[in-house]
């Protein structure tokens, strides 16, 4: 599988994921409703599947350059490192307002969801180029 599909089953298969394990793991840390914690996971999730098809673009083109192009446990956490630092900036304020929160504790608590899915996006992509093999890199 390769290009664009693999890209978009990528992408849906992490969200959908992503979100039966996130929700009701924060619902619980937060001592929250599910339905108010799952509406800003939800809206996190579209925020990061844009940035998932965009970042992974950059990473691909990037990666297609590069002398060694194995996927190294190396290049995956700087994969993983690199996408979840850049959508923590993306959803900061989301999280403070919809949990009416300063932005420091919202800080603190995407970090929460961050080092989450730093651990799962690791073992996601992992597991999924082991199962639909790595793309072709021209």
């Amino acid at each position: 599988m390769q290009g664009i599909k693999r890209r978009i089953i990528h992408t849906l298969s992490f969200e959908i994921i992503g979100l039966i394990l996130a929700v009701p793991l924060f619902a619980w840390i937060f001592n929250d409703g599910l339905v108010h914690i799952g509406i800003m996971t939800v809206v996190m999730s579209l925020i990061a599947m844009v940035w998932n098809l965009t970042f992974n673009k950059i990473f691909e083109l990037w990666e297609a350059r590069q002398a060694d192009q194995r996927r190294t446990i190396r290049r995956r956490i700087v994969h993983a490192l690199g996408f979840e630092g850049g959508l923590l900036l993306a959803t900061l304020p989301l999280i403070a307002w919809w949990m009416q929160i300063p932005l420091w504790e919202a800080f603190f608590t995407d970090l929460g969801y961050m080092l989450f899915f730093l651990v799962y996006g690791f073992m996601f992509n992992w597991s999924f180029d082991r199962i639909f093999g790595l793309p072709q890199l021209n």
